[in-house]
């Protein structure tokens, strides 16, 4: 059991991660704009993230060596799940891409629920009513019906069904230390976009001489701030929360993600796409509202 005290800080890491990586988008269009387009730039990113973790896991090499095997294909699959997730960005809409994601505490609580036996709150389930109802409303905001488009949209989809996955397996069985936690993660992330970038697109056959000072530069911030710091917050954060409030507190990721991308992408929402994902940032208050009530109950008057 967790103290109050840790799941506050754990949620509020998980939710500064999700403000972060609202933001990811640039530095991964930016790559595809200069340098390497398709899945060839999030795939540059997180091997400079491998590169980058790998003396400090060197230095904890012995607890790498005696993980668990399973803690350690669910860190990895977390990984492969960020990074299909980070591809979708090159593909769709930032906003849709975001919220496809956070179909994640859906999935988390049907897998908690139904595969681990876990109770499930009824404030919970009406979290997670209002929050799919937010993302079935987002989807039809150009009156088609609400199923991804193209190929973005369905990596963003199968990423959040992957994390989900991966979240409850780092729950159970994951005793790694952040700096270990990310670079399992950013091995993942290499070895999934390694086998998906060639099925969306050939190998760039080289880069402009004046491109190549701002790529490198714009692969080694996203390794080392997304892919490193942020990872092994939320990897040390992960292990102390149930996978749907994971989920759901990465929702701050939706507010930061559709605003950036509206006033630096020119990407506006229509007013459906707007009333949904005010549902969906309803959800996270349904979510958070339990554990506040639970605080204000035990610290004194």
């Amino acid at each position: 059991m967790h103290s109050d005290r840790t799941t506050r800080l754990a949620s509020s890491i998980v939710a500064g991660t999700g403000a972060l990586w609202g933001l990811y988008w640039i530095p991964v269009r930016r790559l595809e704009e200069i340098a390497l387009p398709g899945a060839w730039g999030a795939l540059a990113i997180v091997a400079a993230a491998v590169l980058l973790l790998a003396p400090l896991a060197l230095r904890r090499r012995d607890e790498l060596v005696g993980a668990d095997p399973w803690a350690l294909a669910s860190v990895a699959l977390g990984g492969a799940a960020f990074v299909l997730y980070s591809i979708g960005f090159v593909y769709g809409r930032v906003a849709i891409i975001i919220l496809l994601f956070f179909l994640t505490p859906v999935w988390s609580t049907l897998i908690g629920r139904y595969v681990m036996g876990w109770h499930l709150p009824r404030l919970r389930a009406v979290a997670i009513a209002v929050g799919l109802t937010g993302l079935v409303v987002m989807l039809t905001g150009d009156g088609g019906l609400p199923v991804p488009r193209g190929p973005g949209e369905w990596l963003a989809l199968l990423s959040g069904l992957l994390w989900s996955i991966a979240t409850t397996g780092i729950r159970t069985k994951s005793t790694l230390t952040p700096a270990v936690a990310a670079f399992v993660f950013a091995v993942g992330a290499v070895a999934a976009a390694s086998l998906l970038a060639p099925l969306l697109g050939p190998l760039p056959p080289g880069i402009p001489r004046t491109s190549l000072l701002p790529a490198i530069g714009w692969t080694l911030a996203a390794g080392g701030l997304w892919w490193g710091l942020s990872m092994a917050g939320l990897m040390w954060s992960t292990v102390r929360l149930e996978p749907a409030r994971v989920g759901i507190l990465l929702m701050t990721e939706v507010l930061v993600g559709a605003v950036s991308a509206a006033f630096l992408a020119g990407e506006r929402l229509g007013s459906l796409e707007l009333v949904g994902g005010a549902l969906v940032l309803c959800a996270s208050i349904l979510e958070l509202w339990p554990m506040h009530a639970r605080l204000g109950r035990r610290s004194p008057p």
